[in-house]
C-alpha cells in the first residue's frame, strides 16, 4: 500500500498540480486520528485498509462532507456497484487522464454526496444481488432514486432524461447506452434507439403507425420495427 500511495502523490504533483496533500493514512486508525484534526475537500480512498475498509472511516464521521474518490484494483462486482452509485473510482494503475477527470469532476461538486457512498456500501455488501437503488448526477445535485421508481429513460444526444413515477424528470450526462447496461437484469426494455422503459409501466401495445407501447401514465412511446417482435414477446410471455 505505502507504494501505492507514493505512486499516487506522484501522479496528482505531475498532473493536478492544483491539488495539495495534508496528509497520508494506511489504516482507518491513522486516517480517522487525522481526519479529527484535518477537514479535508478531496479524499483519495482505498476499500480495503490494513485495519478495516474505507466504509469504517466513513462511519466513524458521517458527517463528513469531503468528496470521495475511490482507488481500487477491485472486480467486475465492484465496478458495477460503483457506477450505480455514480461514485468515482480509480482503477489501479492509475490513468493520468481519468485521474484529471476524476479531480475535474470533485471540483465541481464539492457538495456531501452520503447517499450515493450509502448506495455504493449496499452494493459491494450484495455483490450477487441487483442494486435497488441508483444515484443520479444532474448539474445541480445528485438525487438517489429507487430502481422500481424509473418509468423510462430518454436519450437526448449524449444525455439522458429520466421520468420517475411521481413526474419528475431529472436530465443526468451520461449516455442512455450507459443507463441500459447498467440496468441489465432489472425489468426494462430497449424499444426504441432513443427510449429504454420500465417493464412493469407497461400496459400495452399500439398496433397503429409501426407500434408505441402504451404506458400506465398514458404515454405512448414508439417502437422500432426490429425491437417490436421482442416487445410482442415480453407482452404475451413468449
Amino acid at each position: 500500500m505505502p507504494q501505492a500511495v507514493a505512486l499516487l502523490e506522484a501522479d496528482l504533483a505531475a498532473h493536478c498540480p492544483e491539488v495539495q496533500v495534508a496528509g497520508v493514512a494506511h489504516s482507518v486508525v491513522s486516517a480517522a486520528k487525522f481526519l479529527r484534526q484535518q477537514q479535508p475537500d478531496l479524499i483519495f480512498l482505498d476499500i480495503l485498509l490494513g485495519d478495516g475498509t474505507g466504509f469504517d472511516l466513513l462511519e466513524i464521521f458521517p458527517g463528513l462532507n469531503a468528496r470521495i474518490i475511490f482507488v481500487t484494483a477491485s472486480d467486475e462486482f465492484a465496478l458495477r456497484a460503483f457506477r450505480f452509485a455514480a461514485v468515482d473510482y480509480l482503477l489501479k494503475p492509475i490513468d493520468p487522464e481519468q485521474l484529471k477527470s476524476a479531480v475535474q469532476r470533485a471540483r465541481r461538486q464539492m457538495a456531501g454526496a452520503r447517499e450515493s457512498l450509502s448506495v455504493l456500501q449496499e452494493a459491494i455488501s450484495k455483490p450477487d444481488a441487483l442494486p435497488s437503488r441508483i444515484s443520479l448526477h444532474t448539474q445541480e445535485r445528485i438525487l438517489v432514486v429507487e430502481v422500481d421508481q424509473i418509468v423510462r429513460c430518454e436519450a437526448d444526444d449524449n444525455n439522458t432524461r429520466f421520468l420517475l413515477s411521481g413526474g419528475e424528470k431529472v436530465f443526468v450526462t451520461r449516455t442512455l447506452k450507459h443507463f441500459e447496461q447498467l440496468l441489465e437484469g432489472h425489468d426494462f426494455i430497449r424499444v426504441h434507439q432513443s427510449h429504454l422503459v420500465n417493464f412493469r409501466y407497461v400496459r400495452g401495445l399500439e398496433k397503429k403507425e409501426g407500434g408505441y407501447l402504451l404506458l400506465k401514465n398514458g404515454e405512448m412511446i414508439p417502437v422500432s420495427v426490429r425491437k417490436k417482435a421482442e416487445v410482442l414477446a415480453r407482452l404475451t410471455g413468449g
